[in-house]
């Protein structure tokens, strides 16, 4: 992937095709200010907003495609595709949609777990939106990515590491396999945990990161106590039947 400091003869930042340019001044250095040279580290990548709305208000595309987000995202792509694929079913939504949001959270969770790099099969990663469908979901989103942006800060980062992410990878495959049980209102709670977790990986925000297992601890003692519930009656239904 070409790095968005390359730079055609005009001075203009190029991006490849299908892809959003995002803006040099998104690459800064910790006081705001731009990279100068090539040389000069960055210290902070684009935040999820911005990257989101360079996304979402691209003018040559018609379409945004799960593997333009994975794409886009480049190696902060399983925090933020944890929260992108959590965060709906905390919102209102239509039935079933936590089943269809679950699967790319499982095959994500799983890769974190093994190590391996984001990756998503084909009739996961070409499923698309309307461009202005997308600019509509982001406009709502990014309030809320926006407040807690401003509490994220880098900490504690030992639990960001690659060795730490893959014992957080085996947490939110079991909160995501959670997510997707057909149990009524077990959905929320997993996904606040997901969120959560996604929101401090992204950052490097390991208080964040502890906040989401704790959230977990809860989410699976809820959606646990939920399911034995659902046995339960089932099972008196069942013997009452007969």
């Amino acid at each position: 992937m070409q790095d968005p400091k390359d730079q055609d003869t005009a001075g203009e930042p190029v991006a490849p095709p299908g892809q959003p340019v995002i803006p040099d001044a998104l690459w800064s250095t910790p006081d705001g200010h731009a990279a100068e040279d090539a040389g000069t580290p960055r210290p902070r990548p684009p935040r999820l907003t911005e990257i989101l709305t360079a996304l979402a208000e691209e003018p040559g595309r018609e379409r945004v495609a799960i593997a333009d987000m994975l794409e886009t995202m480049r190696s902060r792509a399983f925090g933020a595709l944890l929260l992108i694929f959590a965060f709906p079913n905390i919102l209102p939504s239509p039935p079933g949609l936590a089943g269809v949001l679950g699967l790319p959270l499982i095959f994500l969770s799983t890769q974190m777990m093994l190590g391996k790099s984001p990756w998503l099969p084909d009739f996961i990663a070409r499923r698309s939106m309307p461009r202005a469908t997308f600019a509509g979901m982001v406009q709502r989103i990014n309030p809320w990515l926006e407040r807690a942006e401003r509490l994220l800060k880098a900490r504690l980062q030992p639990l960001a590491w690659p060795a730490s992410q893959r014992l957080i990878g085996a947490l939110c495959l079991v909160l995501s396999i959670a997510l997707a049980l057909p149990i009524p209102f077990a959905n929320m709670a997993p996904s606040v945990a997901i969120c959560l977790i996604g929101l401090g990986v992204l950052e490097r925000d390991g208080l964040w990161i502890i906040l989401g297992m704790l959230a977990a601890a809860g989410a699976l003692i809820y959606v646990g106590g939920l399911g034995y519930a659902l046995l339960k009656s089932a099972i008196f239904v069942i013997t009452g039947a007969f």
